[in-house]
């Protein structure tokens, strides 16, 4: 294997901006940012959710922030900073690598993810309950 998860992970932590939990916290409900949530739907509703956050699972990010694509959110049209967030902020790393060779320039990860977001006292919605 030429590179390992580790490696990318690494790669993308020197190209993208990472907020510790606090000031991702401090950034949340500022004009011009908007959150987007990478983790599963299962994962949001077990656990909850960032109220407002986009939801664009990992697996889909890069048809939702594609304009051409008929899976496109309009909200990545916008000129917004986006941070992005996952369970733990690996995958949200990643995906904001992956949004900033897609053409958003304004991106941002948090550190220690949902879960320590939700630690810190984070606003949340849910968890919801399963049908």
């Amino acid at each position: 294997m030429s590179k390992g998860y580790k490696q990318l992970i690494s790669e993308a932590a020197e190209e993208v901006k990472t907020y510790s939990t606090a000031d991702g916290i401090k950034r949340f409900g500022d004009d011009g940012v908007t959150f987007v949530d990478v983790r599963d739907t299962s994962e949001s509703l077990e656990h909850g959710e960032i109220p407002g956050a986009v939801h664009a699972p990992r697996g889909m990010l890069e048809f939702h922030i594609d304009p051409e694509s008929p899976y496109f959110i309009s909200e990545f049209g916008d000129d917004s900073e986006f941070v992005f967030v996952c369970a733990i902020g690996s995958r949200s790393l990643l995906a904001a690598q992956r949004a900033k060779e897609m053409g958003l320039t304004r991106v941002a990860n948090i550190e220690g993810g949902f879960n320590a977001w939700r630690e810190a006292g984070g606003a949340i919605d849910g968890p919801r309950p399963t049908m």
